[in-house]
């Protein structure tokens, strides 16, 4: 069995190209939130918040193989919960059904990234 450092790491490979995924289909889909999107004047703070957020999920494919295991362990449950309740809570202002599917997918990896977690033992 591949060891679970690997498998969380390959989990959040997946969700972080699942979300790129979902940002390219929404500029070429160009429906009303990407011009929603297009219209807001947001400052630099609102575009820092965004660039944290979305690059989280990239940075756990290297945490989740050099951090501690106990502290590993922790981040990716607490991260993947958190990742899990965002996108509970957005789905619904996403219309298009492309988005919502893309969004379910990422849901259940961040449930399969909690499993993994939460079920590891050892290093």
């Amino acid at each position: 069995m591949l060891n679970t450092r690997i498998i969380l790491s390959a989990t959040w490979v997946v969700v972080t190209l699942i979300y790129l995924y979902g940002d390219v289909l929404r500029i070429y889909h160009g429906g009303e939130m990407a011009k929603a999107l297009a219209d807001m004047k947001l400052n630099q703070f609102v575009w820092l918040g965004i660039a944290i957020l979305m690059l989280t999920p990239i940075l756990m494919v290297f945490l989740a193989l050099v951090l501690p295991q106990s502290v590993s362990r922790w981040a990716n449950i607490i991260v993947a919960a958190f990742f899990f309740l965002f996108n509970l809570v957005g789905l619904p202002t996403y219309p298009p059904l492309f988005d919502k599917f893309l969004l379910a997918v990422s849901m259940g990896f961040n449930v399969v990234t909690i499993w993994y977690a939460w079920n590891w033992v050892g290093a």
